[in-house]
């Protein structure tokens, strides 16, 4: 059986997934200079000062999370892939509750141009607001008197021209997302995302080395926290491939001289269907109560409310966790439709072993859906609150994002995502893939 480093070595023997590496790792490279161009116009000394505790523990700092640090450098992708994300959400929560869109998704692959199509024009028109409200948010923000866009400057003219350049970028970056879906290794979207948090990850490191090397770290402990982090990560993995293996029989149809039918197959049902959006929902919902707040420092009362919405309170997370409850169950609801799943097995002559066709195993679906998803739902939850929790024990903030949270669920699915993407390519030219098995499969509940 093939090692890991043999395996490594015959991806780059494969002429065409070594091109799709490549191809995809120089647009990467391009996303990640495109973070660091500031805006024309602006003192980037002067921004990097007024961003130094700006943008952390409110909806700044998630967005800037997503942006791979650009929010806050204040660059041409500082709206980074965003607002295509928001348009997708919009489109897909719509197709819940809009017939004419439901018709879309069931119509293949003309119903997907069509909505791939309007996904791009709502992405120009949300990063056209946001990027207006960027542009307020630099002509309001200073350092110690000094504005960070100079005041000879100021204008129409300079408003409009960013919000050409920040559309200009978001619109980049989708092109590049589906150039690397195409012809790179797929997923250009979530690898945009992947790469922007995970290009954090040497700071955190170095502020861990800093704390360690300082005295303030014994180097025991050090070793305990990153074996904890081991089993976190292990854990976010075990749970992300969970499924529940439905079987499915299907009756056997003759047409012509040929047999169809008679096997069993299986739905798989994962644990974690709703994936980071929970997480990513409840946390935005979180934020807004801080980012209003932080427009009134001077005031006592808000500020003593304020107290109960800090990051690190017994409040802030015992409602964090139940929002996040609450949004895997709505998001698992939108995303995976019991009744459609059972009239499709009904047409192609499916059926599960001891139940009824239709509405009865929509039902049988709906009640183990729901019954998986509680302890999914949970997990994500533990997970989400896990940063704050290590923090409280001298963990440094940068570091403490990877323990849990939007960062290591994103890290952990892409990263999946894209080995099997790699796999698929290998176990085609009849290569050996990374795991004994020759597949990377879930985890059976």
């Amino acid at each position: 059986m093939a090692t890991f480093q043999e395996t490594f070595r015959n991806i780059f023997k494969i002429h065409e997934l070594r091109q799709r590496i490549l191809y995809t790792l120089a647009l990467l490279v391009i996303v990640r200079i495109g973070a660091h161009v500031t805006l024309p116009g602006i003192d980037s000394h002067l921004l990097s000062s007024a961003m130094t505790n700006s943008t952390s523990d409110n909806l700044f700092g998630l967005y800037d999370l997503f942006v791979g640090g650009a929010f806050r450098n204040a660059a041409l992708f500082a709206l980074g892939i965003m607002p295509y994300i928001s348009a997708s959400i919009i489109l897909q929560l719509a197709g819940a509750v809009v017939p004419y869109i439901q018709k879309l998704q069931r119509e293949g692959e003309e119903g997907r141009k069509k909505i791939t199509q309007w996904t791009r024009y709502g992405t120009v028109i949300i990063s056209a607001f946001q990027a207006w409200g960027v542009t307020i948010h630099l002509l309001n923000m200073n350092y110690n008197g000094s504005p960070v866009v100079p005041e000879e400057i100021r204008g129409i003219g300079w408003t409009f021209s960013t919000i050409v350049f920040l559309v200009a970028g978001t619109v980049f970056i989708m092109w590049l997302g589906e150039q690397i879906t195409d012809k790179g290794i797929g997923n250009g979207i979530s690898l945009i995302i992947f790469i922007g948090i995970i290009d954090r990850f040497p700071y955190a490191i170095l502020d861990e080395y800093r704390l360690l090397a300082a005295g303030q770290r014994n180097l025991v402990i050090e070793i305990v926290i990153l074996a904890f982090m081991v089993l976190v990560i292990a854990g976010v993995v075990l749970v992300t491939q969970g499924t529940r293996r439905i079987p499915v029989q299907y009756a056997k149809r003759v047409v012509g001289r040929k047999v169809y039918g008679g096997v069993t197959q299986y739905i798989p049902l994962r644990v974690n269907t709703a994936g980071v959006m929970p997480i990513i929902f409840a946390q935005s919902i979180m934020f807004i109560p801080s980012t209003l707040f932080s427009f009134f420092p001077n005031n006592e009362f808000i500020a003593s409310i304020a107290g109960y919405f800090n990051y690190e309170s017994f409040t802030y997370s015992f409602i964090y966790a139940v929002m996040i409850v609450f949004f895997t169950y709505f998001y698992t609801a939108i995303a995976f439709n019991p009744q459609e799943v059972a009239e499709n097995m009904k047409k192609q002559g499916g059926f599960i072993p001891g139940i009824r066709p239709g509405k009865q195993t929509a039902e049988f679906i709906d009640n183990i859906l729901t019954k998986i998803t509680l302890p999914g739902s949970i997990f994500l939850a533990i997970v989400a609150i896990l940063p704050a929790f290590v923090s409280r024990f001298g963990v440094s903030g940068s570091f403490a994002q990877f323990f849990g949270g939007t960062s290591l669920l994103i890290i952990v699915g892409v990263a999946l995502d894209t080995l099997q993407q790699i796999e698929s390519h290998l176990l085609m030219r009849h290569y050996d893939g990374f795991m004994k098995s020759g597949k990377i499969r879930g985890r059976r509940f």
